[in-house]
């Protein structure tokens, strides 16, 4: 070997660090790539399939519909809901690519130029997100868990993996949609959708080019860019989107310019659970559903999750009526309940001397949360009540413009504070379909929670039960023409001794003087001719599942709910068909696939004729008798039947009304019973019930796009005789045949005048 072709220890040792470079660089290649492989194939921790990474198991928002196709609510673990791609406005596209990946469209889910200036930006100190779009995906779908600065790197590769694999199965306009759908926004909110309506009560593709701005810049920082809560901050944070849309063309400079000067208007509609339109109602529809859910299979064999699954409600809710309704409840309600604690009692306060009083009082005050943590922290119940009594700052409710008012006061005299206020419960439906068009369940469902419509609640009715037993009457022969008596009465196995439930001093009556002002004795004697037992039974068939088997029965002692009597009082302006209240029409899961799907109950209980003199009969109630301040002091003039009601010492108050169209019930009261009117004059029916019947019909009347006509008249049967029953004693027809076997003069017949002496209600 010459000189030459010697190699220089010097020369080898480079070769050989050579060598070892390339196989360091090959085995790094190789690594890199069978870590890839691993991590791609779940070997080292979860890996989601395409499957899930196409169809995120996110938990997506029930939606309730109102009968128009208006959304009302939302029932949510958390508040998402999905867009389709054409669903969504350009703006809201280009605000996006122009501010988190303006080259999104030139890369497959890693953008090379980016990661390369990763860098460039930790030198020089500047904070860049170089993540795609893709990439943001797949780490907003499958969150980071255990992140450490040891797993980071690990992280990071997994979501540069999926993200690709993304790219390869999507469409590019799929993965915006997608990304769009499950970011969080302001005010815990998800997905494209619910930002919109929650803060502009639009749909997506309504949304403006500085509406989207806005949507988009809260991206950065959902608690930061806030426009509600931080509106400096979220409109510079909007003109830095409008400055990047001119940037990249998707606007103009002028645009942007004049834009920049706009302030942020927000039309915010949050779906709080107290808070919008019918909440009672939304409570309601939320506990029905979530039994139906028991029985409803999605595809894989499993019940449908209320708060997870997507589905859609629809109910029979009318949105302008139930507007109506909540604005006659507070109307009435406010004006009340200044007269209610301007009663000696409750302005002295002596009412909570009573025992009753004390008793209900005790139990509320141990039974509270704020007590229960006071003797969890190990307090004898002296200490507790000593620290109950402390006055403390504190919101309650007040009858104001937003329905509170904050202020200072001991938790105990918060609890006598919120006792004393008058609820109530409204409900109107259609008599002929069953559908339910408002439900107020109480006065504000912040403060107050308990719903005083719905089935489970229970409350004596008082003479809003009379009408039931006179139909019983009516349809088995008794003449409406006929007299009834209202002499006291007895009942063998009940009270042997006559007893005088009131109105004694009228005599002889026709039955719709008596049913006109509620006449208690005369309700007890149409009682005693067709019995207890068929009362009882008839009361079930009109769908009411409990009533006592005493003669008080007939007075209205028993606890129904405003929701059954409704129910049962749609036979009479139905021409005798009775229809059970409803108010879901259709259930579907988030694609739009039925699930299940309502129709009115109904049977036949009455025939036209014996319906038609029950409305001739409740005319009276209105027109002349416990309810005739309808006419005088509220002005309505139209076609309504109904029946007042009030119950012992005026802690219940009804008024049931219904018009050729709309039937509609109503109750006030105080949630405990020892709580009421001192004065009949202002705890009867007809002064603390009846005035929210009337001031929801005159708004529902002035309405002329509901189609409910205040010129509309009950329809007369064919054939139709008012005293043309069949005697049950032969079966034969006759129009001399009276209840009583009397045959009334013609006092008796005559309608009464407005001053004839007050019944019972």
């Amino acid at each position: 070997m010459t000189k030459t072709q010697k190699q220089s220890p010097a020369t080898g040792r480079a070769k050989r660090s050579v060598r070892v470079l390339w196989a360091a660089f090959f085995i790094g290649i190789a690594s890199l790539a069978l870590l890839v492989i691993m991590l791609n194939s779940g070997w080292l921790g979860y890996m989601p399939s395409m499957y899930e990474l196409e169809n995120p198991s996110s938990a997506l928002s029930s939606d309730v519909y109102a009968a128009d196709g208006t959304l009302i609510g939302r029932y949510y673990v958390q508040d998402r809901s999905n867009s389709k791609y054409t669903e969504i406005s350009p703006n809201v596209f280009n605000a996006l690519l122009a501010t988190e990946d303006a080259r999104f469209f030139e890369h497959s889910g890693i953008d090379p130029i980016g990661t390369v200036a990763i860098p460039f930006y930790i030198l020089t100190g500047k904070k860049r997100g170089s993540s795609t779009i893709t990439q943001q995906l797949a780490k907003n779908l499958f969150h980071r868990k255990n992140e450490n600065v040891f797993t980071l790197p690990f992280i990071k590769l997994k979501e540069w993996i999926m993200a690709v694999k993304l790219e390869r199965n999507l469409t590019k306009s799929e993965i915006i949609t997608l990304y769009l759908n499950t970011v969080p926004y302001s005010d815990n909110v998800y997905g494209i959708k619910n930002a919109s309506m929650t803060f502009y009560n639009k749909t997506p593709d309504k949304l403006t080019i500085e509406e989207a701005a806005v949507l988009i810049g809260m991206l950065k920082g959902n608690t930061l860019y806030n426009p509600r809560r931080h509106l400096a901050k979220a409109t510079e944070r909007r003109n830095v989107v409008l400055d990047q849309m001119a940037k990249y063309n998707y606007i103009s400079n002028r645009q942007d310019e004049e834009l920049s000067k706009q302030p942020i208007k927000l039309d915010y509609h949050k779906q709080d659970y107290h808070e919008g339109i019918a909440p009672y109602f939304r409570q309601v529809v939320e506990a029905q559903v979530k039994l139906l859910c028991k029985d409803l299979k999605k595809p894989d064999g499993t019940p449908y999750d209320l708060y997870k699954d997507g589905l859609k409600i629809y109910t029979t809710l009318d949105i302008k009526m139930q507007h109506y309704a909540e604005e006659a409840v507070q109307e009435h309600l406010s004006d009340v309940q200044k007269l209610f604690i301007a009663q000696s009692a409750y302005k002295d306060g002596s009412i909570w001397n009573a025992p009753e009083v004390k008793t209900i009082l005790k139990a509320s005050i141990t039974g509270c949360d704020r007590y229960q943590m006071l003797k969890d922290d190990d307090m004898t119940d002296e200490q507790a009540l000593r620290e109950m009594a402390k006055p403390i700052k504190m919101r309650v409710f007040a009858w104001n413009d937003v329905h509170y008012k904050d202020t200072v006061m001991s938790p105990i005299d918060s609890i006598k504070y919120m006792k004393v206020f008058l609820q109530a419960g409204f409900m109107a439906m259609d008599p002929f379909t069953g559908e339910v068009k408002a439900w107020v369940g109480g006065i504000d469902h912040t403060f107050f929670q308990y719903d005083h419509v719905n089935i489970n609640t229970k409350r004596q009715v008082g003479s809003t039960i009379k009408p039931l037993l006179y139909c019983l009457a009516v349809d088995n022969g008794f003449s409406p023409c006929g007299t009834v008596s209202t002499a006291p009465q007895s009942f063998p196995g009940y009270m042997n001794h006559p007893y005088d439930a009131g109105g004694s001093e009228h005599g002889d009556v026709t039955m719709k003087y008596a049913l006109a002002l509620s006449l208690n004795n005369a309700a007890l004697y149409i009682l005693k001719q067709v019995g207890i037992p068929a009362f009882v039974d008839f009361v079930h068939k009109c769908g009411i599942a409990n009533i006592d088997k005493y003669p008080a029965s007939a007075l209205g002692v028993s606890d129904i709910s405003l929701y059954e009597m409704l129910g049962a009082y749609s036979m009479f302006p139905s021409g005798g068909i009775n229809t059970q209240p409803y108010y879901i029409t259709k259930i579907e899961d988030k694609n739009g696939t039925l699930l299940k799907n309502f129709t009115p109950i109904q049977k036949e209980i009455i025939n036209a004729g014996t319906a038609y003199r029950m409305v001739n009969l409740m005319r009276g109630v209105v027109d002349f008798g416990t309810g005739k301040r309808m006419r005088y002091r509220y002005g309505i003039k139209s076609d309504i039947a109904g029946k007042t009601g009030t119950t012992n010492n005026q802690a219940d108050a009804w008024f049931i009304g219904y018009t050729p169209q709309l039937i509609a019930g109503t109750w006030v009261g105080c949630d405990d019973r020892v709580f009421r009117f001192k004065s009949e004059a202002l705890g009867q029916g007809s002064a603390a019930a009846l005035p929210v019947w009337a001031y929801f019909i005159k708004r529902v009347y002035a309405d002329r796009s509901l189609g409910i006509s205040p010129d509309a008249t009950f329809k007369v049967p064919d054939g139709y005789n008012d005293c043309d029953v069949t005697d049950p004693t032969s079966g034969a027809r006759s129009s001399t045949y009276y209840s009583n076997g009397l045959v009334p003069n013609s006092k008796d017949t005559s309608d009464p005048i407005e001053t004839a002496p007050p019944g019972n209600e």
